[in-house]
Protein backbone atom coordinates (compact mmCIF):
# COMPACT_ATOMS: atom_id res chain seq x y z
CA UNK A 1 0.00 0.00 0.00
CA UNK A 2 1.35 3.42 -0.96
CA UNK A 3 0.92 6.24 1.55
CA UNK A 4 1.21 9.99 1.00
CA UNK A 5 1.07 13.28 2.89
CA UNK A 6 -2.03 15.39 2.42
CA UNK A 7 -1.67 18.89 3.93
CA UNK A 8 -4.38 19.83 6.41
CA UNK A 9 -2.98 22.92 8.16
CA UNK A 10 0.16 24.97 7.48
CA UNK A 11 1.77 28.03 9.08
CA UNK A 12 5.40 29.15 9.46
CA UNK A 13 5.54 27.56 12.94
CA UNK A 14 3.38 24.47 12.50
CA UNK A 15 2.06 21.90 10.07
CA UNK A 16 -0.52 19.14 10.25
CA UNK A 17 -0.39 16.54 7.51
CA UNK A 18 -2.86 13.74 7.03
CA UNK A 19 -1.40 10.46 5.84
CA UNK A 20 -3.59 8.91 3.16
CA UNK A 21 -3.51 5.85 0.91
CA UNK A 22 -3.52 6.04 -2.88
CA UNK A 23 -7.34 5.86 -2.80
CA UNK A 24 -7.39 8.88 -0.40
CA UNK A 25 -8.32 6.85 2.72
CA UNK A 26 -6.92 8.54 5.87
CA UNK A 27 -4.66 6.21 7.88
CA UNK A 28 -2.75 8.61 10.15
CA UNK A 29 -1.33 12.06 10.74
CA UNK A 30 1.87 14.03 11.35
CA UNK A 31 2.19 17.28 13.29
CA UNK A 32 5.21 19.61 13.29
CA UNK A 33 5.47 22.43 15.83
CA UNK A 34 8.44 24.80 15.88
CA UNK A 35 9.35 27.06 18.78
CA UNK A 36 12.65 28.91 19.02
CA UNK A 37 15.33 26.24 18.44
CA UNK A 38 13.16 23.13 18.89
CA UNK A 39 10.93 21.24 16.50
CA UNK A 40 8.39 18.85 17.98
CA UNK A 41 7.23 16.07 15.67
CA UNK A 42 4.28 13.84 16.51
CA UNK A 43 2.83 11.20 14.26
CA UNK A 44 0.64 8.15 14.31
CA UNK A 45 -0.19 5.63 11.64
CA UNK A 46 -2.94 3.12 12.37
CA UNK A 47 -1.96 0.56 9.73
CA UNK A 48 0.51 -1.92 11.24
CA UNK A 49 1.83 -3.37 7.97
CA UNK A 50 3.33 -0.21 6.48
CA UNK A 51 6.02 0.72 9.01
CA UNK A 52 8.82 0.85 6.43
CA UNK A 53 6.67 2.90 4.04
CA UNK A 54 5.96 5.30 6.92
CA UNK A 55 9.69 5.66 7.67
CA UNK A 56 10.45 6.16 3.96
CA UNK A 57 7.83 8.91 3.79
CA UNK A 58 8.78 10.74 6.99
CA UNK A 59 12.60 10.62 6.95
CA UNK A 60 13.27 12.74 3.81
CA UNK A 61 10.60 15.22 4.88
CA UNK A 62 12.27 15.68 8.28
CA UNK A 63 15.70 15.96 6.69
CA UNK A 64 14.37 18.67 4.38
CA UNK A 65 12.95 20.64 7.29
CA UNK A 66 16.23 20.42 9.21
CA UNK A 67 18.17 21.66 6.17
CA UNK A 68 16.08 24.83 6.18
CA UNK A 69 16.86 25.44 9.87
CA UNK A 70 19.93 23.35 10.82
CA UNK A 71 20.03 24.77 14.37
CA UNK A 72 16.75 23.06 15.28
CA UNK A 73 16.77 20.30 17.86
CA UNK A 74 14.26 17.68 16.68
CA UNK A 75 12.16 16.02 19.37
CA UNK A 76 9.81 13.38 18.01
CA UNK A 77 7.44 10.61 18.89
CA UNK A 78 6.16 8.47 16.04
CA UNK A 79 4.05 5.33 16.29
CA UNK A 80 2.59 2.72 13.99
CA UNK A 81 -0.24 0.58 15.28
CA UNK A 82 0.50 1.79 18.82
CA UNK A 83 4.20 0.80 18.69
CA UNK A 84 6.94 3.45 18.82
CA UNK A 85 8.96 3.90 15.62
CA UNK A 86 12.51 5.26 15.62
CA UNK A 87 13.81 7.36 12.73
CA UNK A 88 17.37 8.65 12.65
CA UNK A 89 17.58 12.14 11.11
CA UNK A 90 20.95 12.78 9.48
CA UNK A 91 22.28 16.33 9.74
CA UNK A 92 24.80 17.72 7.30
Amino acid sequence: MQIYFSPEFFTAESQVLNIVTDDNKPVGYMAFLTEDKKMYVYGHLQEDGVTEDFKDLVKPYLQGLTKVKPELEVLMYLSVGGKKVEIEVEKE
